[in-house]
């Protein structure tokens, strides 16, 4: 087992240098053709056959590079782009195994659909593009969940619909001109019944009308109508992103809407505002009384007494002794 992981392990980098290497010849052959013209090959542009040996090859590239050397082009816009890329074009050619490599797509033509990650690589989308991908993704992709589960609701339904005719009109599917009562199993394992019964599997309390109509009989006596508008149709809008979207907008148009609380202030009945009360750190020091007098019922000779309104309230401090 040791072997076999270490045997997958070397297959999987085998194949990895190789895709590595078929990406860089992609590469190759797209500026290629587009600084030289469509249809130009490495060996055309070298103008060697493509049987060519190497050495072969080597003489022709250094006739070619003396002809693209940048020194020779000055002022050519692209010069030494060119001559570094005949340099590799070349490099390649001389390698048995990169030839090899290029001999293949030069026979077979180079594919269309280079890859997920030659593309990724090469193009390299940004956050933005990645997030509204995987938005319309997973947002089409719950779309689709929607649909299959509204074809199961509908089969289930006509299921359920059949299956409560035949128990109330019959095998012959005669209607009846009367409504009828009917239990319609819905599968599961068995149960008793209140009369103790045993039936195979959960069931429902169904009523069939005259007309074909059939409805379920909840358990408070309300009749639910069991038809195609039961099932929940797919829709865009229902999408997770879209229904996200559609709530955030509706909180905050109802925070916007929602007008700020006021307090009122409560005044007296004489209409003044009340501010507060009285409280003991309002009362004179200890040892004088207060009470409610006139000033000329002062006696010479002692502290007259203090009026205070503490609270709304007159209060009398006894003096202590």
């Amino acid at each position: 087992m040791r072997y076999l992981s270490i045997f997958s392990i070397l297959v999987l980098l085998i194949g990895v240098v190789h895709a590595y290497e078929d990406h860089e010849i992609f590469d190759l052959v797209s500026a290629v053709e587009t600084a030289e013209g469509k249809g130009t090959t490495f060996y055309s542009w070298l103008d060697v056959p493509s049987s060519a040996s190497v050495a072969e090859i080597g003489r022709a590239y250094r006739k070619k590079s003396m002809l693209l050397h940048p020194d020779k082009n000055p002022g050519v816009k692209g010069a030494q782009e060119r001559f570094a890329r005949l340099g590799v074009v070349a490099s390649i050619l001389r390698n048995q195994e990169g030839r090899e490599r290029y001999d293949f797509f030069y026979k077979n033509g180079v594919p269309r659909w280079r890859g997920t990650g030659y593309y990724y690589s090469r193009f390299r989308p940004g956050l933005g593009i990645v997030v509204i991908f995987l938005t319309t993704l997973t947002s089409g992709l719950h779309y689709i969940v929607q649909h299959i589960n509204f074809k199961r609701d509908l089969a289930r339904i006509e299921h359920i619909v059949g299956q409560a005719k035949l128990v109330a009109w019959g095998p012959k599917m005669i209607p009846s001109n009367h409504r009828r009562k009917v239990k319609v199993n819905l599968g599961g394992p068995p149960r008793l019944d209140e009369d103790g019964n045993v039936i195979p599997g959960r069931a429902i309390d169904v009523v069939v009308e005259s007309n074909g109509d059939v409805f379920m009989l909840e358990s408070d006596g309300e009749q639910t109508p069991i038809n195609a508008t039961a099932a929940t149709a797919p829709s865009l809008q229902s999408t997770w992103f879209l229904t996200l979207v559609t709530v955030l907008i509706s909180r905050l148009l109802r925070r916007t809407k929602q007008p700020g609380d006021t307090t009122p202030v409560e005044a007296s009945e004489d209409g003044e505002t009340e501010t507060g009360t009285g409280t003991e750190s309002d009362l004179p020091e200890a040892g004088y009384h207060v009470q409610d007098e006139k000033d000329d019922d002062i006696k010479p000779g002692k502290v007259g007494p203090v009026s205070l309104k503490a609270g709304g309230r007159r209060r009398k401090v006894v003096r202590k002794r």
